[in-house]
């Protein structure tokens, strides 16, 4: 009899289809099948057999070669177009080689088994066709696991790509504002010490026109000691407000030379570093250059000021400002007929108490950029000298302003506009002289 199964909405997997117009052929393979434990359905009509394929997938077809409507090799070959991944072997008799060469060459068969069979043959030949099937199987689950995770891991590249691309977007905008901010606290210093440079100026007994000096041979030093951008630019910051403190104290104190003050007066003026850090604490941006200040008067070999500080442990930017300071101290004091030879006097006092007042490094870089200290700044690149009534905007004031009292009024650097064009034009107005204004070519 038999067996069919009926009609289901979804596929229903079954180890075997056996296709035999012959009921005791079929009977014997079902029982064969089923004492191995393994699932088939049977059917006598290779039709109907191929309409069991819409709603089951078999791994292995079992097929006799000789049947009235269909042969095994037409029917295998039509088993192959609707379930390629089914492994068919054909029953055959010995004298069927012509029609089993043909099943080969169309229907593609994996196997042929000759009747009557031996079951361990038969068995064996099943099992191997049954592990195909499966390993068929398997590959084709994983190539479809494969390209859907290659797809994920495409999707994943090109998500990352964007973050990338957006966090790189983001840290780019960060650094622009970092810039920005940076700008803007260079900005803020260089303010800063000018207003304060200004009141040093403005007092009669205070040289402002010494320390401009000081911090342009600070910005010297630090350039030759290759220091780090920051410490080249608060080097001269240093130079301009080393005198600060001054302005609290007894102009009795310092409108005549140190060697003329009474010893308690020489203590005295020694606490102006002192006080001119109190005085820049609110100006927190001005931490190092009130830092240098605070220990200008440290000494190399630790008989300093005010701590007593030696060697590495004074603070870079008091080094350079105390042999800056003291470098000009001696210019002032040198009774040489010429300026050349102030300097190289200056230079060598300063030399004479290297690794002791001052880090030799220090002295070095003094005594290399020593050429420098003279350069007549009329004779530098493209600066051109005029008056209030010849400047144009965009022009850069190639060095920095005085007024003729000394107050600083525009600093290295500035960009004429309108406004402060127009405001040089009305205090040059009201001076016997013109101003003499150091630019560079308009931008």
């Amino acid at each position: 009899m038999t067996e069919t199964a009926a009609p289901v909405n979804s596929i229903t997997a079954v180890d075997v289809l056996c296709v035999d117009d012959d009921e005791i052929v079929l009977r014997s393979l079902a029982r064969l099948l089923k004492n191995n434990r393994l699932t088939c359905i049977t059917q006598s009509s290779p039709e109907h057999a191929l309409t069991l394929l819409k709603n089951h997938e078999f791994s292995l077809i079992i097929s006799d070669m000789r049947m009235p409507t269909m042969n095994g090799a037409q029917f295998l070959e039509q088993v192959k177009n609707i379930a390629p991944d089914t492994q068919r072997i054909l029953l055959t008799g010995y004298a069927e080689i012509e029609t089993t060469l043909a099943a080969v060459n169309q229907a593609q068969i994996h196997g042929y088994i000759q009747k009557p069979w031996q079951n361990d043959v038969l068995l064996s030949s099943i099992t191997d066709s049954l592990e195909k099937f499966q390993l068929k199987k398997q590959n084709k689950q994983l190539e479809i696991q494969v390209k859907q995770q290659n797809k994920e891991l495409l999707e994943l590249n090109n998500s990352l790509e964007q973050r990338v691309e957006k966090r790189t977007k983001q840290i780019k905008q960060v650094l622009k504002q970092l810039e920005e901010a940076n700008e803007r606290e260079k900005h803020e210093h260089k303010a800063t010490v000018e207003l304060l440079y200004n009141f040093i100026n403005a007092n009669p007994y205070l040289d402002g026109n010494k320390a401009q000096k000081i911090a342009d041979t600070c910005t010297q030093i630090a350039l030759y000691l290759n220091l780090s951008q920051k410490s080249i630019d608060l080097a001269p910051m240093a130079g301009y407000l080393a005198q600060i403190g001054l302005l609290a104290m007894d102009p009795e104190l310092y409108k005549k030379p140190i060697n003329r003050l009474s010893e308690q007066q020489r203590k005295t003026f020694y606490t102006h570093p002192s006080t001119a850090q109190l005085m820049l604490m609110p100006a927190v941006h001005l931490h190092d250059v009130s830092d240098a200040i605070y220990h200008q008067y440290e000494r190399f070999n630790g008989n300093g000021l005010p701590k007593g500080l030696a060697g590495n442990d004074i603070p870079i930017g008091a080094m350079v400002l105390g042999v800056s300071r003291d470098y000009w101290e001696a210019f002032e004091q040198s009774n040489s007929p010429t300026d050349k030879e102030r300097h190289s006097d200056a230079l060598e006092t300063v030399k004479m108490y290297s690794g002791t007042f001052y880090h030799p490094k220090i002295v070095r870089a003094l005594e290399a950029s020593h050429s420098k200290l003279n350069e007549q700044i009329n004779s530098v690149g493209t600066i051109t000298i005029c008056n209030a009534q010849e400047l144009k905007t965009n022009m850069v004031l190639g060095h920095t302003l005085h007024s003729h009292t000394g107050i600083m009024l525009l600093p290295k650097g500035h960009v004429f506009g309108k406004k402060s064009i127009d405001k040089l034009q009305q205090l040059e107005a009201k001076k016997p002289t013109p101003f003499r204004i150091m630019v560079k070519s308009a931008k």
